[in-house]
């Protein structure tokens, strides 16, 4: 049995090779992510924890926010004395690091990366933990001197000499380029100015008194643990956070852990969709092969062969499939990582792909994926050919299932289908954002299974429909080839279903994306009243200088600005909420609609008052008047009376969770030093619109970093960012259309080789080759469009239980991209047309004679 199994494969190696390839794909994903993800990890790993200091003593991280107030967090400068008196401390350093700087060169261009890492400025003093070292020039001494690192300086094109302006919190101020400072570590794609320490302080945070950490070496013999108690006894551990080498190696690991894990699972996305897909190829590749082979088995049995000898026999097959597969999607995936790497340092993240990290998991997640992905979806089509009984080599009877009942499979069906409709309807009707988006993904999993389990029961039907045309326009080929399609509706539902996953996910995304922009369309047009808003293009905040010039601006008559704080609220029902919170100026009512539940913008403004969302207040027993304690960053707290109630559709810009807000003066008082992270700006009598934004757009010259945008601009930056995740749906649309043509492919070439001896009879009787090449390319596109049908219609139901899931967040437009569904039908006409070329040409090559007698 062996022998004959080992024969059995190397004789269709050739129609196996399309169906290895979807298990190459889903590997290479899957290896691909792991080797990377291992590579970045570990390169930083090593980065961090060679620059992290034996003891770092920082400011209480106490409150985080995802959107920045602009405020740098500071120890003071003293402490660096009163620790280094601590005993076991070799010496201590006061740090001083800000990310919140620009920096322009003298045509007024940014110097800083594009690709959302920071530009940081810090001062310059060499230990054997630096990051950098001296290449050339010298090191910064006094005012107006820096240090810029190499890889900025080449990508730049800054040389020494050159004059650069740094916009920082106190103030701008410019420096001349005195030295160049190379990476002796891996460069995670920051700019790095480097100032003389003395003057840092004094140009970054304002004061030479402060730091923004302090750097603490043990002495011989003194472990980090034990340095961090006795430095901890020495100065408390309430105000400050401590740290040693490897918690804030651990630390700074974490922040990246959020960046790495995006990229992660993206690419795990994308595995996961070849996974689903191939599943469908290989299914159906067995199921035929196993149809072509009946008589074979049927002798086998005949020969003594018991049906686990031949289940056996075809698992075994599936085995080596998923080995070979295995193996050349680990070297796929093995090159894919080699491809980020080089992409991360396009971006100016240096990595080195001779330091790439294959670790044990990686080959065993491959194979176990590889082998357990074809081991799966052999599995039933092994059931089947374990039952080809004896006789079956005299009858020559197949087993693939044509002319089967398809009860099973309707009652089943009905069933998960029926549970599956039952979560969407209660998704549509909840009114919890969580529990709504479980049923959502219930739905999504039961109604796919369902639609996957009774796809064949819908071939007839929808075939006859999309097909009926066929004999009006092309006769008895198009008749043919409908005929052909509906031959088999369990073999025409699975090569359909390939591609019905990848379009109904596309079509439930495009939905969503379209209803979320109709929806912030509709909110902005709602809301924003003011004719031009400032802002950074990476939305953190800005320095008041920029403020100071709009307002200055000839044509400007108004001002608001908007800054964020990172607040934590406790409320009535005992729950402590850490969100963000907006402050506003006073005339907020003058650039914004704010719709009220009750009191108005002047109360939720004043003095020891907040605005709130109604929906937040009330699931959290919160009253207009009601007083709550509010905690802000570096342990300041106070209590503040709800003033208003807003009633913003769940958005409006209003701060985030619970959408609170109140006077910019609050934020002033409790969070110092912060930035102002928006501006809404009105024209004033007289002034056009085109006028102001002109003279805005020379003001800010010097601020290369700042955008001036009207309502269409804003539009338009929100669409762009749907547009990402969306552009990442028809990637891996773009993936499941190109497992779902090699499945046509194979289900049309091993079709073409069972029909052998028809289509010599066909074409003994006057079929002509370009009429064979027709009937195979209309068999095609009919099963295509079957599958895209399928796929929209259910992508179309998704994307409306979605957008009721983000109604409950606000977003409560539906909008159907009807373009898009069309686009996509004859898309998938056209993928039709593709996957049936060789199929058809091969066909059509047939030798007549040969093809009749043909067993």
């Amino acid at each position: 049995m062996l022998k004959a199994t080992l024969r059995s494969f190397l004789a269709h190696k050739g129609r196996l090779a399309l169906s290895a390839l979807a298990v190459v794909l889903s590997v290479a994903f899957v290896a691909g992510s792991l080797i990377f993800s291992d590579t970045v990890t570990r390169t930083f790993d090593r980065l961090f924890a060679s620059t992290s200091a034996d003891v770092t003593v920082e400011p209480k991280q106490d409150l985080k926010s995802p959107v920045p107030s602009g405020a740098v967090q500071t120890v003071p400068a003293a402490l660096k004395a009163q620790v280094a008196k601590v005993d076991g401390v070799a010496a201590a350093h006061a740090d001083v690091s800000v990310q919140n700087v620009v920096v322009v060169d003298s045509a007024d261009k940014s110097v800083g990366p594009t690709t959302g890492a920071p530009t940081i400025a810090t001062s310059w003093y060499v230990t054997r933990r630096s990051p950098v070292k001296l290449t050339s020039g010298q090191a910064p001494n006094g005012a107006g001197e820096a240090l810029l690192d190499a890889d900025t300086a080449d990508k730049k094109h800054v040389r020494i000499g050159d004059t650069l302006t740094v916009q920082a919190q106190p103030g701008t101020f410019r420096v001349r380029v005195v030295g160049i400072a190379t990476f002796t570590t891996t460069n995670p794609g920051a700019a790095l100015v480097f100032l003389d320490p003395a003057v840092a302080a004094r140009e970054l945070l304002g004061s030479a008194d402060r730091a923004t950490s302090i750097s603490v070496d043990a002495a011989k013999g003194v472990s980090d643990p034990e340095l961090k108690r006795r430095v901890g006894a020495a100065i408390g551990t309430g105000t400050y956070d401590l740290k040693t080498a490897d918690e804030q190696a651990k630390s700074a690991a974490a922040d990246l852990g959020g960046f790495l894990d995006v990229i992660k699972y993206v690419m795990l996305g994308f595995a996961g969709i070849a996974v689903l897909v191939g599943i469908f190829l290989i299914v159906n590749t067995f199921s035929m092969l196993i149809a072509q082979r009946t008589r074979e088995l049927g002798l086998l049995r005949a020969l003594g062969a018991d049906r686990r000898q031949v289940r056996r026999s075809v698992l075994t097959e599936a085995v080596l499939l998923g080995v070979v597969g295995s193996t050349l999607g680990l070297a796929a995936g093995i090159g894919l990582a080699f491809g980020l790497i080089r992409l991360m340092s396009a971006f100016g993240m240096n990595l080195k792909a001779t330091e790439m990290v294959i670790g044990w998991a990686t080959p065993v997640a491959a194979y176990v994926v590889g082998v357990g992905v074809t081991f799966v979806a052999a599995y039933l089509p092994a059931r089947r050919a374990a039952a080809v009984s004896p006789m079956a080599a005299l009858a020559d009877a197949e087993v693939a299932g044509v002319g089967k009942p398809l009860k099973v499979r309707a009652i089943v069906g009905s069933v998960v289908g029926a549970a599956g409709a039952a979560a969407l309807a209660g998704c549509a009707a909840a009114t919890k954002t969580a529990s709504a988006a479980s049923l959502l993904g219930l739905g999504v999993v039961l109604t796919l299974i369902a639609t996957v389990i009774a796809g064949p029961l819908l071939v007839r039907p929808v075939i006859r429909v999309l097909g009926g045309a066929f004999p009006a326009l092309f006769g008895s080929v198009g008749r043919m080839s409908q005929r052909n399609a509906l031959r088999n509706p369990r073999r025409t539902g699975a090569t359909a279903a390939a591609l019905m996953v990848g379009l109904a996910l596309v079509g439930g995304m495009s939905v969503a994306s379209a209803s979320m922009s109709a929806s912030f369309d509709r909110q902005i047009d709602k809301t924003l009243g003011a004719d031009f808003t400032v802002q950074n293009t990476n939305f953190l905040p800005f320095t008041q200088e920029i403020t100071d010039k709009v307002r200055g601006t000839e044509g400007v008559r108004l001002v608001v600005r908007q800054r964020f704080a990172p607040v934590a609220v406790r409320l009535p029902d005992g729950k402590r909420v850490e969100t963000t919170a907006a402050g506003y100026d006073p005339q907020v009512d003058e650039v914004a609609h704010v719709t009220y539940a009750a009191g108005n913008s002047a109360a939720a403004l004043a003095d020891g008052a907040l605005g709130m969302d109604v929906t937040f207040a009330r699931d959290h027993h919160v009253r207009l008047g009601s007083t709550v304690p509010v905690e802000f960053p570096g342990g300041r707290t106070t209590e503040m009376r709800v003033g208003a109630l807003t009633d913003q559709d769940g958005s409006g810009g209003f701060g985030m969770q619970g959408g609170l807000f109140f006077g910019i003066a609050t934020v002033e008082k409790y969070v110092p030093g912060g930035q102002d992270a928006a501006l809404y700006v009105d024209k004033a009598a007289g002034t056009g619109a085109d006028q102001l934004r002109s003279r805005l757009e020379r003001t800010l010259k010097p601020y290369p970093q700042v955008q001036v945008r009207d309502q269409a601009d804003y539009k338009k930056l929100v669409h762009d960012q749907i547009a990402v995740l969306l552009y990442l749906v028809y990637a891996l649309l773009g993936l499941a259309i190109v497992i779902a043509v090699l499945g046509v492919v194979n289900t049309l070439a091993l079709s073409v080789v069972e029909r052998t001896r028809e289509i010599g009879l066909l074409r003994a009787i006057g079929l002509g080759r370009r009429q064979l090449r027709r009937m195979i390319r209309l068999e095609s596109v009919v099963i295509a469009v079957f599958g895209a049908v399928l796929g929209l219609g259910l992508g179309l139901v998704w994307g409306v239980c979605t957008q009721q899931v983000l109604a409950l967040q606000g977003m409560s437009a539906l909008a159907i991209p009807w373009g898009t569904i069309v686009g996509v039908v004859i898309g998938s006409a056209v993928v039709g047309i593709v996957a049936a070329l060789l199929p058809a040409l091969r066909a059509s090559r047939m030798n007549v004679l040969a093809a009749i007698a043909h067993e």
